[in-house]
């Protein structure tokens, strides 16, 4: 068993916390409580799907959201990147698309 007395990271409780591409920004801040939140709404979505044996298309799916998830923490991890605006417009026309294609099958 490894017992951790004191961990240093250099930087000190300031109060602050570092996204990644290195600006620092209050620990209270929006952003912090957003990525914060997305991490454990995947969590919880990886812990369903350790039950999820008996149903491969909802794993398949749920895969898929986890997926999607983790490129929301990276673009809330890291604010200002080429091509985020792109890739935005890309995954609002996919989540429209499967909003779609839900709505057509479950009416069937």
């Amino acid at each position: 068993m490894v017992v951790l007395n004191r961990i240093y990271t250099r930087t000190g409780d300031d109060g602050t916390t570092a996204l990644g591409s290195g600006e620092r920004r209050p620990k209270y801040d929006l952003r912090i409580a957003a990525y914060g939140t997305v991490d454990e709404t995947n969590a919880a979505i990886g812990i369903v799907r350790l039950y999820l044996a008996d149903a491969p298309e909802l794993d398949a799916m749920l895969g898929l959201i986890q997926n999607d998830l983790f490129d929301l923490g990276a673009d809330l991890a890291v604010p200002q990147r080429e091509g985020k605006a792109e890739r935005l417009r890309m995954l609002s026309s996919q989540v429209s698309g499967s909003s779609a294609t839900s709505m057509a099958s479950t009416q069937n």
